[in-house]
């Protein structure tokens, strides 16, 4: 029974763990990913969408709402990288909805990956 309960409380603190992680850090590829307000020219290659995510489960709406968006940011950033791109272009995030007002829901931040010349 000890060994039971040794081993559950072990998992909980691993999962709590896992979860607590306040925010994304940046990959040495996501460094390297900019973002710009200008669409970007012809010489720049569209790659796709990227989405960049930050849980707020644990921080709850007292949270840290600035530090949330920057491990979206950084997420994002990271994706970007992974799909080959440098260049973020129209990069928004969902509106506060009705229910985010009572659940604290995840950061989230949407861009298109573009591959540029540097």
């Amino acid at each position: 029974m000890r060994i039971k309960l040794a081993v559950g409380m072990i998992g909980a603190a691993l999962l709590l763990a896992g979860c607590s992680s306040s925010s994304n850090d940046l990959t040495a590829g996501g460094q390297n990913v900019r973002f710009v307000e200008d669409k970007p020219g012809s010489e720049c290659r569209l790659l796709g969408t990227a989405t960049g995510e930050q849980s707020n489960w644990l921080s709850g709406q007292n949270g840290d709402e600035g530090g949330s968006m920057r491990g979206a940011a950084n997420a994002l950033r990271n994706n970007a990288a992974t799909m080959g791109g440098n260049v973020l272009y129209g990069v928004s995030s969902p509106s506060q909805t009705l229910l985010s007002s009572f659940v604290p829901t995840d950061s989230k931040m949407t861009g298109q990956v573009y591959k540029c010349p540097e």
